[in-house]
């Protein structure tokens, strides 16, 4: 069964009772996940962004979009409008697709892993998780990594607080340290 299934059927008539919510359609869930990754060394050289933009597609099956600088900051030797990082956001079935390989697959592959931290939630029931090297991912062969490079990887959802976001995202499987 898939994960989107599952959440349906069995998953949101749970948390309907823990939490106490009468109606259905109040029961948190998960809106939206963005993955964005971002280089200092692309200032230099150009080429690095599209081979991140390569590897996160791979990673997420949808081509990335490549994020301009804002402002420009002097110290980085940083000017308005250079490439600076690329972003994916993933709704519905790819959402729910990459959510079940990450918590299935990919962090058990981390070294050392013994859950993520609960502390990293940002008030409104968002959770965010940094990521050092994309190699953790199967997609990513590691002989033809040229650089490792990090990600964040941001879990949107509709609660409105942290605990129930918590409780949301548990329910889903995630890997969280007791």
């Amino acid at each position: 069964m898939l994960l989107q299934e599952k959440f349906i059927k069995e998953i949101m008539p749970e948390l309907q009772k823990k939490l106490g919510v009468k109606n259905p359609h109040n029961v948190p869930r998960l809106s939206k996940i963005v993955l964005n990754s971002s280089t200092g060394e692309a200032l230099q050289n150009p080429k690095i962004l599209d081979q991140i933009a390569k590897e996160l597609m791979m990673i997420t099956g949808q081509k990335p979009v490549i994020n301009k600088a804002k402002k420009s900051i002097a110290n980085f030797k940083l000017r308005e409008g250079q490439p600076i990082g690329v972003s994916v956001t993933l709704r519905r079935d790819r959402m729910y697709e990459f959510f079940s390989r990450l918590v299935n697959i990919a962090l058990p592959r981390t070294r050392d892993f013994k859950g993520l931290t609960k502390k990293a939630f940002d008030g409104h029931g968002n959770y965010t998780l940094g990521i050092t090297e994309q190699s953790i991912f199967p997609e990513i062969t590691a002989d033809k990594l040229e650089k490792l490079n990090g990600m964040n990887i941001t879990f949107v959802t509709t609660a409105t607080n942290d605990e129930t976001g918590r409780e949301l995202l548990t329910s889903l499987g995630f890997p969280f340290r007791h």
